[in-house]
């Protein structure tokens, strides 16, 4: 779902304790994190900001989250 947003070049899964060595190596211009977060919390936020990329913090929004569209669309998939 997320890869076939226009403004998602690319979806990486990783097995990796934090995504630190993913964005030192793919080097993001742009990191976004939700608003639980603040950016001196987010991981890999001082590197993309060295190479001049951005950290965006979105806000939450009630009900909405992609954990609970997966599972929506997991119970979907199970349906068919």
């Amino acid at each position: 779902m997320l890869a076939a947003l226009a403004a998602v070049d690319a979806v990486v899964v990783f097995n990796d304790a934090t995504p630190l060595e993913l964005i030192a190596a793919t080097r993001p211009d742009v990191l976004v994190k939700g608003g639980d977060y603040v950016v001196a919390t987010v991981v890999g936020a001082a590197e993309v900001e060295s190479w001049g990329g951005q950290v965006k913090i979105v806000p939450i929004v009630a009900g909405y989250s992609t954990t609970r569209l997966i599972d929506r669309s997991a119970v979907q998939d199970a349906g068919k």
